[in-house]
């Protein structure tokens, strides 16, 4: 069996409007943060893999090295949608897994700046051109959806409605609910974009973007960095106690694309990959939905989170809005998702995201949370999903030392 691959620091900017600062100010700042959090310095590192969606092709990794300290290290730029972050940490893992490092470190960051509100994607920008109504969601097809709407907020909200329509108990209060649940729990996060709480009237009450999800149940958009410092078990060994009592361990990392079922060339199939990859990541990690003390799911939109608690399989098939409406996802619940406020008012800063999931994680695994903290959590499940293309699952655990 492949040795483990353990966190040893984590780090992650606040996300939000940070005109003063650019990309590789917002890149070294969570780079410099993750490496003192584990004690370990620029000069440790053996791998970097840098994730940013928009700006990949400027060589972010390159800039990062050259602000923080050029150590002529493999350095990988890494672009994969919404799954850029998780994907850079995926990079991080497998140089460690093969032998070519022993410490490696993820980044994801991006500059979002003023974007097109229905569209994710910065003005003028080439990344324009890929997702606006005029252009097309990577260079193969569309994203069309049932409707025709070709923005991402009309795509999430097809998807959401279609659970509705097949299974009892989903309505527009449950998706208000899920909304109202992560703006509340984003009051308790310092890092959050926005930190204040929404009753469900307000929610239901804001401008609808589409249905069901109105402008509080939206993501933002935002500037942010998060990073992650990865290393081997047998170089974990040679650190300090405290080094080793801190490290979270990677118990699962999985990474997985759209297969081919009907009907997904007209409607993006959000739902299979997002199984699949759950699937694998409870066997390789030997848990179950049932083993898990938080989640931090990809909830782009309120509809988005609600479909994912049954393809995480956090709920009966088919008994999303029942999980919702019986208070488990809530902080104070039997599985609490999204503790951080999720995208929703955590913000999204699309390469970024994927590593900040999993900084959440293991903050709470080692008691680090503040007023946020889960009590006891052991394991916890990480989640991000690029739309058209993949979905990463990460399942970490508590180190026993």
């Amino acid at each position: 069996m492949t040795e483990s691959v353990w966190i040893l620091g984590t780090a992650m900017t606040r996300f939000g409007r940070h005109e003063m600062l650019d990309l590789v100010d917002l890149a070294s700042e969570a780079a410099l943060g993750a490496l003192d959090d584990g004690g370990v310095s620029v000069n440790d590192l053996d791998v970097l893999a840098c994730g940013s969606l928009f700006s990949a092709n400027a060589g972010v990794g390159q800039q990062l090295l050259g602000q923080i300290g050029q150590t002529g290290i493999s350095i990988y730029n890494v672009a994969n949608a919404c799954a850029t972050g998780a994907t850079a940490i995926r990079v991080a893992l497998m140089a460690i897994r093969s032998g070519e490092a022993s410490m490696a470190m993820a980044v994801g960051v991006e500059k979002m700046g003023k974007m097109g509100l229905l569209t994710s994607s910065p003005k003028g920008s080439k990344a324009a051109e890929v997702f606006e109504p005029s252009g097309r969601f990577g260079s193969v097809r569309s994203v069309d959806g049932i409707l025709g709407t070709k923005t991402m907020p009309g795509v999430f909200g097809q998807a959401g409605m279609r659970y509705a329509h097949d299974h009892d108990g989903v309505g527009f209060d449950q998706f208000a609910r899920i909304a109202h649940k992560n703006h509340l729990h984003s009051t308790l996060n310092p890092l959050a974009q926005y930190q204040k709480k929404f009753s469900l009237a307000e929610i239901k009450a804001a401008p609808m973007m589409a249905y069901p999800n109105t402008l509080l149940m939206c993501c933002p958009t935002g500037d942010g960095a998060a990073a992650g410092v990865l290393v081997s078990g047998e170089r974990l060994r040679t650190l300090s106690a405290s080094q080793r009592r801190r490290a979270v361990k990677i118990s699962a990392s999985v990474l997985t694309s759209d297969p081919y079922v009907e009907g997904g060339q007209v409607q993006p199939d959000v739902n299979t990959l997002t199984r699949n990859a759950a699937d694998a990541a409870y066997e390789q990690a030997g848990v179950g939905p049932e083993d898990l003390d938080l989640v931090e799911l990809h909830d782009c939109f309120a509809s988005a989170e609600l479909i994912h608690y049954d393809n995480l399989r956090l709920c009966e098939p088919g008994g999303a809005g029942d999980f919702i409406d019986s208070g488990a996802p809530y902080r104070d619940g039997s599985v609490p998702v999204n503790v951080s406020g999720g995208l929703i008012s955590k913000g999204h800063p699309i390469g970024a995201t994927g590593v900040a999931n999993i900084y959440e994680i293991a903050t709470h695994l080692r008691d680090e949370a503040g007023d946020r903290q889960i009590p006891g959590a052991r394991v916890g499940l990480a989640h991000v999903i690029g739309l058209g293309s993949s979905c990463g699952v990460h399942i970490l655990e508590r180190s026993a030392a």
